[in-house]
């Protein structure tokens, strides 16, 4: 399983020849302009966590020029069905198995509205697992209890968890939801894009460090390997 990090909450995983596409957001991030161009990235599937215009912009462009399949909650992938875009509809608790592995949504504390007011559902997370490795992407959430149940059905590899604090959680409750879904090595993500999320990643590193804990935080368009 391959993971590219496009800044922000946008990332692109690779898994059995399978491109994913996760929150795109990118011609509208001045983090990566010049560097990134949604037209070269490839996706047979796009996971939305909510509707928030940080996490779709691109959405509909990309799954027009590829004819990705949208993956999210049923009002988010309603939007898009009315677009004349191929999707698969799924709300918190339930799973589906894909060519890829499993997907489960799951709970997150946020909001969700699509930038012309429309209705986004509850945002959620997704428990992807593939083959021989499972990650967790957390979307936008503040801290909370319902974390402690991923670990009860699936063993995770990796977990994608937002650091940036003030629309979600920072890096001390950061910590805490690693320890409830058990899992020690996390990449950040939702932090540096704008003045309100400004992190110093240094003593972000040394935190997640002086609990036992691996924090990666990626530049633009850089990759790991599970």
């Amino acid at each position: 399983m391959k993971i590219t990090h496009y800044a922000h909450s946008t990332f692109a995983i690779e898994v059995k020849g399978i491109h994913l596409l996760v929150d795109p957001f990118i011609s509208g991030n001045e983090k990566v302009k010049g560097k990134v161009n949604i037209d070269d990235l490839r996706a047979d599937y796009i996971l939305l966590t909510h509707a928030h215009q940080d996490h779709t912009l691109d959405a509909e462009a990309i799954a027009k020029r590829t004819g990705a399949v949208i993956i999210s909650n049923f009002e988010i992938a309603t939007y898009y069905e009315n677009k004349g875009l191929e999707v698969h509809p799924l709300n918190h608790g339930g799973k589906w198995s894909f060519d890829f592995g499993t997907v489960k949504y799951v709970n997150a504390i946020h909001t969700s509205s699509f930038p012309d007011g429309s209705y986004g559902g509850q945002p959620g997370g997704f428990v992807i697992e593939g083959e021989h490795k499972n990650i967790y992407i957390a979307g936008d959430t503040a801290l909370t209890m319902d974390m402690k149940l991923i670990p009860m059905h699936t063993s995770l590899d990796l977990a994608i968890l937002p650091i940036g604090d003030n629309f979600t959680m920072g890096v001390d409750d950061a910590i805490i939801a690693s320890d409830f879904v058990q899992c020690d090595k996390i990449l950040g993500c939702h932090y540096d894009t704008f003045g309100y999320i400004e992190i110093d990643h240094e003593e972000a590193k040394r935190k997640f460090y002086e609990k036992g804990k691996d924090l990666m935080l990626l530049e633009a368009g850089e990759s790991i390997e599970l």
